[in-house]
């Protein structure tokens, strides 16, 4: 009986044991601070359990907790179609109560303490099935630009954008003239897949919120997202809506995703305030516009564009900005000092994002509090009118990060996004079309493809502004050039005070380079009449007629002298063309006003000022028929001899191979893009010149003289490599059968042009 009871009593303190060491070990764990919750423990592991210390056994559990959920986790994050967007989403969220917003809470990542309470709630929302993007969902983003330099700022931001998006995105761009004109050429001839573009014009928008006045440097554009709901259309029902000087660092659908948390008449997703701008303390008597708390930074926002129309957002943000203009008198920060205005009235339309989602980085902010890591970083704004030359610790970091996206090349970004669906662009299935056409096995193959290539192209790089003249006699030179060229810039402008329009062979890198030093050009800088196109390199040959065309296209005269960036024109040239352009009746006939060309073997040259001092440097030999030594045909039927003593204009046929420097009207033929590199270029355009019934007229005033250099790598490869030379050949057989084809009997005379020329 007594072993009876003994028994008992073991059988019930075993029994005890069993249930209360796996509560005190999920007790423990809990005070650790692991939000997970206690995994039952099978039987064979109960039985286990009973035969360890207490100590082994919690720790043999928590192992086995610790190992389990770690490997949960990482199956979640392996399978997640947006792994980042689960990590980061519930916390932040948690950290608003009703419409109280808490400028303290843990998503500004301040202390050990603060990072703690994050780890917990991102590993306590891991247990919650978040929102996700589809595959195949468009994101809309919105974007207002105007002018040359924020076009190269979208450019970048797109650039960001691109390099992580995993969905189909369609941009609307609210752009003025410039704008609309420089991306509009962009995005045609960057032709990225599922992507789509609109444009509305900005001009039209102004008297909506030109009646604000704005000190900020964006001008009355800085006011335009505040007419968004107006603006974009009306079934569009959300958008995210990004300043220029953006940069993203993750996928844009981490951020779209976001609308998902939007609760009760929470309408517009912003990031706080990094700065102490709103609280009015920067300086003595600072009196900014009423913001709730620090306020709102409106570099990244997240419209829901239905949701406002319904609650009649044109009325409340117009009221309040008149309201408050009655003491405030103007905006200091543009549509942002309304947009916080309107918040502070009405705090229930606004969602807190983390600050991660737009780490302001203008001096003075609060942006180191956004992030720990690398990793933290989403969205980089430089806010600030010094942009890169911004005061933060970490610019450094940041600017590199910028610069990565600024000279990264853009034709990588053209990748298909693999099982969506994109509309037929009808541009890209014709060059498909042709593509497929070609014979890869042709010996030529690289050449003919070369012709139907799509160069990504941005026009206007810089600032320009030149208005023609009223008399109708305005001329443009046209030129292009590739970076071992550049040096020529400053000479051609000392030498032509006329408008230029210049297309650039670049890559991104390059075009980077290209932009600072022309900004550190006095020269340069004080034209703004010179236009820059860059074209951005693809493929194995220097495009020159493709660029020649870029240029021409740019031309806002009426006429253009067709030059090369190794020749500097005579002084006075330009007013000496216009005059001719009245002598000759320019207007109203068909004529191509013949530069004679001369070159000269020294790179440091007195420049002859006049027809007589050239000639007297011709006969010295300090200068020479241009091409007279290695390529007499080229410019034989100017008749230099004649020249040297004529006064007046005077006419000249057309010969094989000639290749003369004109002035001709805007509307004149484009260059043939089958001749790329070294070789037929311009005489084929000469051709095409005269079988259309162009007069070639001398003047007898006028000069270029062509400047010493390197040799191009193009003609390097024409002399060494017989295949380009054959192919060459080859080419200019086509060229002329077209040509017979095009113009009939009046082109038999070309089909004799020697072939071996």
């Amino acid at each position: 009986m007594l072993g009876m009871c003994r028994g008992r009593r073991k059988f019930l303190a075993a029994s005890l044991a069993l249930l209360f060491i796996p509560a005190l070990t999920w007790i423990y764990l809990s005070s650790a601070n692991f939000t997970v919750k206690p995994l039952p423990l099978s039987p064979l592991e109960l039985q286990s359990s009973a035969l360890v210390g207490a100590a082994g056994e919690h720790q043999a559990l928590e192992l086995r907790l610790r190992d389990t959920e770690d490997r949960k986790h990482d199956q979640r994050r392996d399978f997640s179609p947006t792994p980042r967007v689960s990590t980061h989403g519930s916390h932040h969220s948690n950290g608003r109560h009703g419409n109280h917003l808490h400028t303290h809470s843990t998503e500004e990542g301040t202390g050990d303490s603060e990072a703690k309470k994050r780890n917990v709630a991102s590993n306590s929302s891991d247990c919650v099935r978040q929102p996700v993007v589809n595959k195949c969902e468009t994101i809309h983003i919105a974007i207002v630009c105007a002018g040359y330099n924020a076009s190269r700022d979208v450019v970048t931001l797109v650039k960001s954008v691109l390099f992580h998006r995993r969905n189909p995105l369609h941009f609307h761009i609210i752009a003025d003239s410039i704008a609309h004109k420089i991306l509009s050429d962009l995005f045609h001839t960057w032709m990225v897949p599922a992507i789509h573009v609109n444009f509305y014009d900005a001009d039209e928008l102004k008297s909506e919120v030109s009646w604000i006045p704005n000190k900020h440097y964006s001008g009355i554009y800085g006011l335009m997202k505040l007419v968004l709901t107006k603006t974009l259309p009306s079934d569009l029902q959300k958008v995210i809506v990004l300043d220029t000087d953006i940069t993203f660092a993750t996928d844009i659908a981490e951020l779209w995703v976001v609308f998902h948390k939007f609760k009760g008449q929470q309408v517009l997703g912003l990031v706080e305030n990094q700065s102490d701008w709103y609280l009015g303390n920067l300086w003595k008597n600072h009196r900014p516009w009423p913001a709730l708390g620090r306020g709102f930074n409106t570099g990244v926002i997240l419209l829901l564009l239905d949701r406002l129309r319904k609650l009649k957002w044109e009325q409340m943000w117009r009221l309040t900005a008149e309201r408050e203009l009655m003491s405030m008198l103007s905006t200091s920060l543009a549509d942002q000092d309304i947009f916080n205005a309107v918040i502070k009235q009405n705090p229930f339309l606004v969602h807190q994002l983390p600050c991660f989602w737009n780490v302001q980085l203008s001096d003075h902010t609060r942006s180191e509090k956004c992030y720990k890591d690398v990793s933290d970083l989403k969205v980089i704004h430089w806010n600030s009118p010094k942009k890169l030359h911004v005061k933060n610790k970490h610019v450094e970091f940041f600017r590199n990060l910028y610069l990565t996206f600024l000279e990264y090349d853009g034709n990588l970004l053209r990748r298909e996004l693999f099982g969506c669906p994109s509309e037929t662009d009808h541009n890209s299935e014709n060059l498909q079309k042709t593509l497929s056409e070609l014979d890869e096995d042709d010996p030529c193959y690289e050449f003919r493809r070369e012709r139907f290539t799509v160069h990504r192209t941005h026009v206007y790089f810089l600032h320009y502004e030149y208005e023609p003249s009223a008399d109708n006699t305005d001329v443009t030179l046209v030129a292009q050039l590739s970076m071992d060229r550049l040096q020529m810039l400053e000479a051609i402008c000392k030498h032509w005070e006329g408008p230029i329009s210049l297309a650039l062979y670049l890559s991104d890198a390059e075009a980077q380079q290209f932009l600072r030093y022309a900004q550190g050009s006095e020269v340069l800088m004080s034209r703004s009449n010179v236009g820059y196109h860059i074209v951005y390199k693809e493929g194995q040959f220097y495009p020159v007629n493709l660029l020649r065309n870029v240029a021409m296209g740019q031309v806002n005269t009426p006429y253009m002298f067709l030059s090369d960036i190794d020749f500097l024109p005579m002084y006075g040239l330009y007013e000496y063309l216009r005059k001719s352009v009245v002598q000759l009746d320019m207007a109203n006939t068909k004529k191509a006003l013949v530069v004679p060309a001369f070159e000269t073997l020294r790179y440091r040259l007195s420049y002859p000022k006049s027809k007589a001092e050239l000639l007297s440097q011709l006969d010295m030999g300090t200068l020479f028929t241009f091409r007279y030594h290695v390529w007499t045909k080229g410019h034989a039927p100017t008749d230099l001899a004649k020249w040297r003593t004529a006064t007046t204009a005077y006419r000249v046929q057309w010969e094989p191979d000639f290749e003369p420097y004109v002035m001709v009207r805007r509307e004149s033929p484009e260059y043939d893009r089958r001749f790329v590199g070294f070789g037929w270029n311009k005489v084929a355009h000469i051709m095409e010149l005269d079988a259309q019934e162009y007069e070639f007229v001398v003047l007898p005033n006028a000069y270029m003289i062509h400047m010493p250099h390197a040799p191009s790598f193009d003609i390097t490869k024409f002399r060494s490599n017989k295949q380009y030379r054959v192919c060459l050949k080859t080419l200019k057989e086509e060229f002329q059968q077209n040509m017979s084809r095009r113009y009939g009997f009046a082109a038999l005379k070309y089909m004799t042009v020697d072939n071996n020329s």
